[in-house]
């Protein structure tokens, strides 16, 4: 689980990138984009649900935030922590007490939480598919799907759902990897516009001063 989560991690996106594929599917990914764009800052609820290739399921809450601006980045899991100043990137597993320092970059072809709102933006093909009945805030609702392939073949994963719900807000993805396993992000709050202290985005050696430190830079 651990090394899942750290290789599913983060992606940069570009605007205007969509491949040539579906007209509808692109209107409505333009219009998610434009939305998401014009946020500053993002703090979300997510969960986690990973089915393997024998249909068991484990689920993990987390917590994501995001000051756009600056680049930065908190993601709090159980058994690891990811936090960085737009410069860094802190990975931090609990279970082990190790913490491993990287360069942000945001050239990675990697999914994952904190790219969750833009990896779309570069690299797929998509088309729209039959609307589908979710259930938002208890109530049933219709969202739009959109299956979007990468056109990189090499990337370990074939196929990604993506469900938009009525405010143009995305409701979950699901990533169907080579291996027969799905992985589904389901976006349940989102609070827009929050101002967050500087000190969430740092990393603190007191905090973790029992932790194994991996430098990798």
């Amino acid at each position: 689980m651990k090394k899942l989560l750290l290789s599913f991690i983060f992606i940069g996106g570009s605007i205007g990138a969509f491949a040539q594929t579906d007209a509808a599917a692109k209107k409505i990914l333009n219009d998610v984009s434009r939305k998401y764009n014009s946020y500053q800052t993002i703090q979300s609820d997510f969960t986690l649900s990973i089915q393997d290739a024998n249909k068991k399921t484990h689920t993990t809450k987390g917590l994501m935030l995001f000051n756009k601006p600056k680049n930065q980045y908190v993601i709090s899991l159980p058994e690891q922590e990811v936090i960085s100043d737009g410069k860094s990137v802190w990975n931090i597993s609990k279970d082990i007490k190790e913490v491993q320092i990287s360069e942000n970059e945001n050239n990675s072809s990697a999914i994952g939480p904190s790219n969750l709102f833009t990896f779309y933006q570069k690299g797929y093909k998509y088309v729209l598919m039959p609307d589908e009945k979710i259930i938002r805030q208890d109530k049933p609702e219709m969202a739009k799907v959109i299956e979007l392939t990468p056109e990189d073949t090499k990337t370990n994963y074939f196929k990604i759902k993506l469900r938009i719900n009525k405010n143009n807000h995305i409701q979950d993805v699901t990533i169907f990897d080579k291996s027969s396993n799905r992985y589904t992000y389901t976006i349940h709050t989102l609070y827009l516009g929050k101002k967050f202290s500087p000190q969430l985005f740092t990393f603190s050696k007191e905090k973790y001063k029992d932790y194994e430190i991996v430098d990798l830079r």
